[in-house]
């Protein structure tokens, strides 16, 4: 049955389902058309989702809270967290008062097409127009895997170095926004925040890259308004 009001959803994927689909084609090609059945189901219901890409650390969980802050009383907003085995972060969303589906995909390095349309399925899709997914902290498998939103955000912080963008230029490429994260934190770090925009732009020119600091407030404003005109 479909969650109540803002009660949190728990739905864990033992590790053979995370992969319970028509293998008739190649793993890609079978979450992609589950992808896609998932973006037309959000799209007949009016709802933009956004996947959130990034290493561990890099402030995935804040931001979303962030946005939900900023967004929750604007429009009905969900929030679906992947976690390999706990439920800390999904458990830090829900004092939101909104909607959260927690996926445990018990050691799995990325959330499939698959378990994302399971979760779909359990909570009031007439109720809401934005999903936030917060995937797996992962920084390599989670850039194979559409999982029907509309748009893919990746996360970086300074605090991961100077390299990030060019040591995993995939992840970006398949992205429209990139978030460089903890900004207040860039000078302790010797981290330039301009090159590492720099970086993204020689992948991507035409990426929107914003820099933010959570703990300052700095830039949130700027995503949210972002991810509203997608």
């Amino acid at each position: 049955m479909p969650n109540e009001g803002t009660e949190q959803v728990m739905l864990e994927a033992s590790p053979d389902e995370i992969y319970d689909i028509e293998l008739e084609h190649s793993l890609l090609e079978a979450n992609k058309k589950l992808a896609d059945e998932n973006r037309a189901l959000l799209d007949r219901h009016g709802i933009t989702a956004i996947d959130f890409m990034g290493a561990i650390g890099s402030g995935k969980t804040t931001l979303i809270t962030k946005l939900v802050e900023r967004l929750k009383d604007r429009m009905g907003v969900a929030v679906f967290n992947g976690d390999a085995t706990t439920s800390s972060d999904a458990d830090a969303i829900s004092k939101q008062n909104v909607p959260v589906v927690q996926i445990a995909t018990i050691n799995g390095c990325h959330l499939d097409a698959n378990v994302v349309g399971k979760g779909l399925k359990r909570i009031q899709l007439e109720k809401l127009k934005l999903i936030f997914i917060e995937n797996i902290g992962n920084l390599i498998c989670p850039a194979e895997f559409p999982l029907g939103s509309r748009a893919r955000v990746v996360v970086v912080s300074v605090t991961e170095g100077p390299w990030m963008v060019r040591k995993h230029p995939h992840m970006f490429l398949g992205a429209q926004v990139v978030v460089i994260n903890k900004t207040d934190l860039a000078d302790a770090m010797e981290v330039s925040v301009d090159q590492l925009i720099a970086d993204v732009h020689k992948l991507k020119p035409d990426i929107r890259v914003i820099p933010t600091s959570c703990k300052r407030g700095i830039g949130i404003d700027e995503v949210a308004q972002t991810l509203l005109a997608i």
